[in-house]
């Protein structure tokens, strides 16, 4: 099968592109390298892998990509709160209108496979599970538009949804400012974090089984097509003490305080159900504390001012 994957070279994309050739896809990315990254360098070896330094909103560039692929993996975003606050053009035109694009031009046989964030749950119901049913309530730019692209594949039809939950883990191109990958930072090197409203809870998912998951789905992509599904650990549904309280079983002398004042700028809080994903066989390989395991390793090796999207 001949997949196209946009914005390839990001965290998610730069895992995902050595899982699909491992597995011998050909695998055409178009990626801006807006962040200089050079985390497809591994890729180069093989013949299955094609690389255009483009931009998804470019419509002749676009159809020429698009017209001889089997699926469409649509992964440039302007990921994040801070970022798209930072410029909220770009994160209108590529988290919303380039997935408009691609809906125009690909045909209704092409296969699209799209992730999106489960923080369109906004703030859920105390102590009530989120699953693809509940009401979508975005609480920022960044969860707007993507709430609004996932109705644009999902209208479109011949296409699978992954609402991720918070993402962790090492990739060829690391970000360190997700929650699980900062707090672990935090506690590797500084041994001390604040906490603003420590109980707001979010769900959790390895990069790699984000990977996994894509596979999974390009499988069973029959049986499993047109719907929505929430892709995070079920036993990860944690505060953000309950996090810190997890690094500590690894970081004993790591201190985590509740600022009593202030609050945090991004106000998601919910827990979610994932379990229409796994009632279709898939299982994540990848737990908690593995990952903190696999980010204690990294931060010996890595800076972390060079690997945020901030």
């Amino acid at each position: 099968m001949r997949i196209l994957v946009t914005g390839g070279a990001g965290y998610l994309g730069s895992m995902l592109c050595k899982t699909l050739l491992d597995k011998e896809f050909n695998v055409t990315v178009v990626d801006n390298f807006m962040f200089g990254q050079n985390s497809l360098l591994d890729c180069c070896s093989s013949e299955n892998f094609n690389i255009v330094r483009g931009d998804c909103r470019d419509e002749s560039l676009m159809t020429q990509l698009i017209k001889d692929k089997d699926i469409i993996i649509p992964l440039a975003a302007l990921v994040g709160v801070p970022l798209c606050k930072r410029d909220t053009t770009a994160a209108v035109t590529v988290n919303l209108e380039a997935i408009r694009l691609i809906g125009r031009l690909a045909s209704l046989s092409q296969k699209i496979l799209y992730p999106v964030t489960n923080s369109g749950y906004g703030i859920g119901e105390k102590e009530k599970m989120c699953t693809e049913d509940s009401p979508l309530r975005p609480l920022s730019l960044y969860g707007e538009t993507k709430v609004k692209a996932e109705q644009v594949v999902l209208d479109r039809g011949n296409s699978i949804t992954f609402r991720l939950a918070t993402v962790f883990g090492v990739a060829p191109r690391m970000r360190t400012d997700l929650l699980v990958n900062d707090f672990v930072y935090r506690a590797v090197t500084d041994r001390a974090v604040v906490l603003f409203e420590g109980h707001f809870k979010r769900n959790y998912i390895h990069v790699r089984d984000v990977a996994r998951v894509f596979l999974h789905g390009i499988k069973n992509f029959e049986s499993m097509k047109n719907k929505p599904y929430n892709v995070g650990l079920d036993d990860a549904n944690l505060s953000k003490v309950e996090l810190c309280e997890e690094i500590k079983k690894q970081i004993p002398n790591f201190v985590f305080l509740k600022a009593p004042i202030g609050e945090d700028p991004d106000k998601r809080d919910y827990i979610v159900s994932n379990a229409r994903i796994l009632s279709t066989g898939f299982k994540p390989k990848w737990n908690l504390q593995a990952g903190i395991t696999e980010l204690r390793k990294a931060y010996t090796i890595l800076s972390k001012s060079s690997y945020a999207n901030v």
